[in-house]
């Protein structure tokens, strides 16, 4: 059953200071042995008219975003992924090494970090953090 949710989203990279942090509304639910998150992007992040899907079961996780922008990254511990990033402003291709991924999800919610080295067009890779909090209630 699809419940309300607030979900938060915060973003680090090493050597920078800044934290990007989003909260939002969306959708939470459960379907074939995966969690799904689903909100849309607003113009603060710059992806207004993209939808952005969280799936997740224990030891996997995928981002995907459909609209102005298309994405499907996926994390897996210890797995290393290319994918490609489609904007507006044209296509990036990312490689994503996943060096740690804690998944702790139920029917209410949970939390959830990604730290994960990111290399956008062939540049040399980042350090990433993500924090996702999903707190699920009933409609």
């Amino acid at each position: 059953m699809k419940k309300n949710a607030v979900i938060s989203v915060s973003s680090t990279r090493e050597g920078e200071e800044d934290i990007i942090e989003v909260v939002t509304p969306g959708d939470f639910y459960k379907k074939d042995n995966f969690y799904y998150a689903k909100y849309n992007e607003t113009e603060i992040s710059g992806m207004e008219g993209t939808e952005t899907t969280f799936k997740m079961n224990d030891d996997s996780f995928s981002l995907m975003r459909i609209g102005t922008t298309n994405a499907n990254m996926d994390f897996g511990k210890n797995k290393n992924n290319l994918t490609v990033y489609d904007t507006p402003y044209g296509a990036m291709e990312l490689r994503i090494q996943t060096n740690k991924l804690e998944i702790d999800v139920n029917e209410g919610g949970g939390n959830i970090l990604i730290d994960y080295n990111l290399s956008i067009s062939g540049q040399s890779y980042q350090n990433t953090k993500l924090k996702i909090n999903i707190k699920a209630h009933d409609n």
